[in-house]
This record gives structure tokens, sequence and C-alpha cells, in this order.
């Protein structure tokens, strides 16, 4: 494998710092640029990572002062946006600043690096929408996402002006997000706020932890109802970090019913016929950024949650 240094990359210099002493250095390498746990071993593994001036192996300690030198690789052409008809996807109200649509399972929000299929971004340029140009290209007017896995409702700026404000409102948590979950077991207390900070998790790609020193993610729920194994809550945002409410319940050992990647329980999850999380964006309020009315918009369960919520009440 040819090194970046021969061919002249990216090249960043830094001495390794206090808070990374110990730290493997492929985590080293991917907390401090930002990079997956698998693109830092890639990384190291071609040679492009250097501690003191020599290369070496993925699980080298680091030592706090060590003098550490990378090559970045090139940053990838941004996805595209493609137009395409996404079945099930359903537009709940559109004007000239905004756009509300009720996303079904296994369309992401916008397009991204590996991700080939549907999108609400391809799907509103299909439809016809136009979106607002502000924002990186692949995610023009995307204000907030959903997961792949999560359904519900989701809202998109088609104007200038109510991209700015409703990132605002995001920022500032003036928007009142609200999601039904079914999780496993019943929580203790039964209506209560989870406050624990959210990072990447050290050792999983693609997956989110309690981890110290993560960013902020408070998390209200209340029990609407409970069943023999499994609850059924509303659940309300105070942030909105990746995964959020999956890492938050998953940590209290009340995993979403269905989301195999934080721990639920694969034989309830076949007994419901779920292939997924039990995880729905109910509502949506928020002012209009034109109006400044106040504004909702509601969504129904899916079949395949609603149909796993019959089981559960039988």
């Amino acid at each position: 494998m040819t090194s970046a240094f021969a061919a002249g990359g990216d090249q960043r210099s830094l001495p390794v710092p206090d808070g990374l002493e110990g730290m493997r250095l492929d985590q080293a390498v991917a907390r401090l640029f930002g990079l997956s746990r698998t693109a830092a071993a890639a990384l190291v593994d071609a040679g492009d990572a250097r501690v003191d001036g020599a290369a070496r192996p993925n699980s080298h300690k680091v030592k706090a002062g060590a003098w550490l030198e990378v090559t970045l690789p090139a940053p990838a052409a941004p996805p595209t946006v493609v137009p395409q008809a996404v079945p099930g996807l359903r537009v709940v109200y559109a004007d000239d600043d905004i756009v509300a649509v009720d996303k079904p399972v296994g369309v992401a929000a916008h397009p991204s690096p590996g991700w080939t299929g549907p999108t609400v971004i391809g799907a509103l340029a299909a439809i016809g929408h136009r979106i607002s140009t502000s924002g990186a290209a692949e995610r023009q007017g995307v204000v907030h996402r959903l997961d792949v896995g999560t359904t519900g409702i989701m809202v998109v700026a088609k104007s200038e002006q109510a991209y700015t404000a409703l990132k605002r409102a995001f920022k500032y948590r003036e928007v009142e997000k609200r999601y039904h979950a079914v999780v496993q077991g019943h929580p203790d207390p039964l209506r209560g706020t989870i406050d624990a900070p959210i990072d990447r998790h050290p050792h999983h790609d693609y997956r989110w932890a309690v981890v110290s020193g993560g960013k902020p993610s408070v998390t209200h729920y209340d029990t609407l109802e409970a069943f023999p194994a499994a609850s059924l809550l509303d659940v309300r945002l105070e942030t909105g970090r990746t995964h959020q409410i999956r890492v938050h319940f998953s940590t209290l050992r009340h995993p979403c019913v269905g989301d195999l990647t934080y721990g639920a329980d694969p034989t309830l999850a076949a007994r419901l016929g779920l292939s997924r999380q039990w995880l729905h964006a109910r509502s949506l309020s928020f002012a209009h950024p034109r109006t400044g009315d106040e504004v909702t918009f509601v969504s129904d369960y899916p079949d395949d949650l609603d149909r796993a919520l019959r089981i559960l009440r039988d």
C-alpha cells in the first residue's frame, strides 16, 4: 500500500494531548481528526500516522506530548441528489417556505457516502418541490434528520429565510420534537429525564454511546401504556444527538424493541415481526418561519409498528 507521505497528502502535525495518554494509536487518530475507527486504522496501516517520526502499529499506546504526524486522505466528492420517487413518502403540508413529510422506513434524510437507497431530498426533487440552497450541496434545506430506520414527521426548508429560522429554532431548542417508542421492560420511574452525554462509541463504528466528555444530551419520557414485556413511551427530545433515544434507553437496559444494534432481544423482535427499532417521530411543533404562528404536524403509526403494538396488547 502506498503511503500518502510519499504522495504529498494533507499533512497535520501536533503533540498528543494529555487527555489521550495511553490510548491506542488508531483510536487517538480517530478522536483527533473526527474519523471512524475503521478509517483511522486503515490510515495507520498505510503508514500515514507516525509517532515521533516512526510508523507504529494500531495497538501502539500513545504518550502525552509525543509528536504525531498524520496525512489525511483527500475528502471524497460529496454525494449528489438524485430525484427518485419514494413509495410511501407522504407530503403532510407544503407552502413556499416549508414542506413537512411523513417519512417511511428505509429512507435517509439526504444523500451520504455509502448510502445508495432513497432519500427525502431526492423524493422532494422528484415531486417538484424547490428546496432551499442553504447548507451543504447534498443536504440543502435539511434542518434536522431521522435515522433510516425511524419513521415519522420531518420538516425541510424551501426558502432561505425558512432555513435560517428553522436552523436557529432547532439550535436553541424552540422546536418541540415528540417521539413514540416501545422499549423493553418498564422504566423506573415511569416518567423521568435522562441526562447523559453522547458521543461516538469508542469501539464500534456506526454506533454511539453514553461517554464521559460527550455532547450534552437530554431526553424526557412518560409511560403511555405498559405491557407484560414492554412499555409504550411518549418521548420529548431537548437535544437532538444521533441515535439519542436509542442510546439513552439502551443505557438504561430498556432498548427500543427490535433495535438489535443496541441490545434488543431478537426473540421478542421476531415475535412482533419487527426488523427495525420501534421508534416513530410522532409530531413536530414550531413557529412558522414566516408568519410566526405555531404549527404542529402529526404522523400516525406505520403498519409494521401498529401491528407490533396490537400483538403486545393481545
